[in-house]
């Protein structure tokens, strides 16, 4: 066999998520041959590494290259540069649009995080993602914290998810799609499942639940660096982070290992905000409850921006349409998670 030869055959499969020969995509990177032991080398790039549909796509290379003469076939693959993914997103198929974990999808992931419980992560991310619908954005929320779930008590959701022909059709609140492990758990009862189930479960509500279009999908991650937290960066194609802290030096302290296990998963983290920052009296004075300056050092830490700073309190609560954690736009604080939405998505555009 010649190098002719090899691009040849490789060059007529398919990457398994861009659904373009290796040729048109520029795949094929390298190719070596040693013809005394009639062994074939081949360096690929494809859109995501790491998946069952590379381990197909390997064996489709060595059975078309022992049938082309081979004896021993090597292969390395590595991921295409996105500047690359960016010129084939435009033709993507609606069935690659709506998979949210392929590499064509044009969905932006936010990913709340924080180091450790208690420090209002849940409540960020449900206002977060109020404030964007509230700016005309498409926005989705999965409760990713399945041991601890909380979003749909947060926002007063009493309605369940719908399946329609096999899909999931998800919740929608104040103009956000919500899916949430406490969906499909009866009378608040404990989760006593290990890893692997827990990964389903995940992977269903991403694969299985009919999220339509979209602009944001905002995880709320459980707190810490478990496995939970870890498998969702590893399932996710790209996510940007952000840390929830509260101003206290040691709960900025643990948080910033949040920060580094999602910069060790190559996610970008896009900002901090700190939380119950301080309490205003009556009279307008602020406490600083929990002291002062854990959020601007844990930004400065991680090299990143403070997004904002959330004070102590609650929301105006309305019985006629309760949501228990959720500010309306006219609300203080509600005007705050307002100024770290536009800040984000000046951020992502």
């Amino acid at each position: 066999m010649n190098e002719q030869t090899v691009r040849a055959l490789v060059g007529e499969l398919y990457d398994p998520f861009l659904h373009r020969p290796l040729a048109e995509t520029g795949g094929i990177k390298e190719v070596s041959i040693k013809e005394e032991k009639n062994h074939v080398s081949v360096k690929l790039a494809i859109a995501k590494t790491g998946t069952s549909e590379q381990m197909q796509l390997q064996m489709k290379v060595v059975d078309v290259l022992k049938k082309g003469g081979a004896e021993t076939v090597g292969i390395r693959f590595e991921e295409l540069p996105p500047e690359v993914l960016e010129q084939f997103r435009g033709q993507a198929t609606e069935s690659d649009a709506q998979d949210l974990l392929s590499p064509m999808s044009k969905v932006q992931f936010i990913s709340i995080a924080s180091g450790k419980g208690g420090v209002g992560k849940s409540t960020v991310s449900v206002n977060l993602a109020a404030a964007l619908a509230r700016l005309g954005k498409k926005v989705g929320l999965v409760d990713a914290d399945i041991y601890g779930f909380s979003v749909p008590d947060m926002m007063g959701i009493e309605n369940s998810p719908s399946v329609v022909e096999g899909k999931i059709i998800p919740v929608d609140r104040f103009g956000v799609k919500v899916i949430s492990m406490g969906f499909f758990v009866e009378n608040n009862a404990p989760v006593v499942w290990r890893g692997p189930m827990l990964g389903k479960v995940l992977n269903q509500f991403f694969k299985d639940v009919q999220w339509g279009e979209l602009d944001y999908l905002l995880l709320d991650l459980p707190p810490g660096t478990g496995d939970v937290a870890l498998d969702i960066h590893q399932m996710l194609p790209a996510s940007k982070e952000i840390i929830v802290t509260t101003p206290h030096p040691t709960a900025a302290f643990v948080a910033a290992r949040a920060g580094a296990m999602a910069l060790k998963t190559d996610h970008e983290v896009i900002g901090v905000v700190e939380n119950m920052s301080w309490y205003e009296t009556k009279s307008g004075d602020r406490e600083y409850v929990f002291g002062q300056g854990g959020g601007p050092k844990l930004a400065e830490e991680l090299q990143t921006e403070l997004l904002g700073q959330i004070p102590l309190g609650q929301p105006d609560w309305n019985e006629e349409d309760f949501a228990p954690s959720v500010y309306t736009e006219s609300h203080p604080t509600g005007k705050i998670y307002g100024e770290i939405a536009k800040n984000v998505i000046d951020k992502l555009s």
